[in-house]
């Protein structure tokens, strides 16, 4: 990475459910000079998704391989086998672009990053309005069996107590509201 001109970033985390992804959507919807890192993962894609544009789906061998080939930026095996990390080659092709970094992360990875970035990075931490509709969102996607909703909402609950350590905390219990908070704040830190 020290050879390559250095950028900034934008780090949104969050437990799952509280819409760190549709706010990051709708921020790079705006056209504010953000270009997506697309994490990578080694689980297998969901219904819908595209490799390359939601994930790189890796599969568990190819994770491990990138992991001993130092390719990651960061990473972190989040429940056993189900690795998610960014790669070095996806940051450096944003910023070669002259663009900032947005990332999408789970709040141990959005730690890390600002660890490693530090003033270059802006980390926003999206906590939901409260616990229990939390539990609401996660059962209204329709996506999850109930173990995996009960390992995201104990999960959630560690999460939630490092929202300090982000540089700003944006509560989202209106998404429109939030949205644009999350614009206001993303366009004074690209300033700077």
């Amino acid at each position: 990475m020290e050879s390559v001109k250095k950028g900034k970033c934008v780090i949104f985390s969050a437990p799952s459910g509280a819409g760190k992804t549709t706010i990051v959507h709708h921020l790079l919807g705006e056209r504010i000079g953000l270009e997506f890192s697309v994490s990578a993962c080694s689980r297998d894609p969901r219904p819908n998704e595209v490799t390359g544009k939601d994930y790189h789906f890796l599969g568990v061998e190819g994770f491990i391989q990138k992991i001993s080939e130092n390719a990651f930026v960061e990473w972190e095996e989040v429940y056993t086998n189900n690795f998610y990390g960014t790669l070095k080659s996806e940051v450096e092709r944003i910023w070669e672009e002259g663009k900032a970094v947005i990332f999408d992360v789970d709040v141990i990875g959005g730690l890390n990053l600002k660890r490693l970035f530090k003033d270059d990075a802006f980390a926003v931490f999206v906590k939901p309005p409260s616990y229990e509709e939390l539990e609401n969102r996660l059962r209204k996607r329709s996506t999850e069996t109930e173990d995996k909703i009960n390992q995201r909402m104990d999960k959630a609950r560690k999460e939630l107590s490092f929202a300090e350590e982000f540089d700003t905390i944006l509560v989202n219990d209106d998404l429109a509201e939030a949205c644009a908070s999350a614009k206001e704040m993303v366009q004074e830190f690209l300033k700077k």
